[in-house]
């Protein structure tokens, strides 16, 4: 059985190009940490067009967290922005691509879309 992150990051590859991200280059390396070892993902985005491979080389932007963090924010039951504004994962380097790359992940399976509050409106 393949886990969400493995799929996520294949697709991610498969696709080629991401419109979403158009206007982003740079490369990221995600470095996922259990106990002593570390597994590498590194995603090369050139405005949309995508390459993705488990290279540990340099990187614009790396993100650090575990393993079963990563899983959550690949399968949608985490937020990664939440998760890195929580301290549970570490960010070097250039933070923009952080912010255009979470566009691509998968939202909550239980999402309903923003909810708009209006003046007077009562819970």
């Amino acid at each position: 059985m393949v886990d969400a992150t493995t799929r996520f990051f294949e697709d991610l590859d498969r696709r080629g190009y991401e419109p979403l991200l158009a206007k982003a280059s740079g490369t990221l390396r995600i470095d996922l940490h259990e106990g002593a070892q570390t597994w590498h993902w590194l995603v090369q985005i050139d405005q949309g067009r995508l390459k993705v491979s488990q290279e540990d080389r340099e990187a614009d932007t790396v993100i650090g967290t575990s393993p079963a963090l990563f899983e959550d924010i690949a399968a949608g039951r985490e937020h990664g922005l939440a998760a890195l504004l929580r301290g549970d994962m570490t960010v070097l380097g250039d933070a923009r691509l952080v912010v255009q790359i979470e566009r691509v992940f998968p939202g909550s399976p239980d999402a309903r879309g923003p909810r708009r509050r209006f003046v007077g409106e009562v819970n």
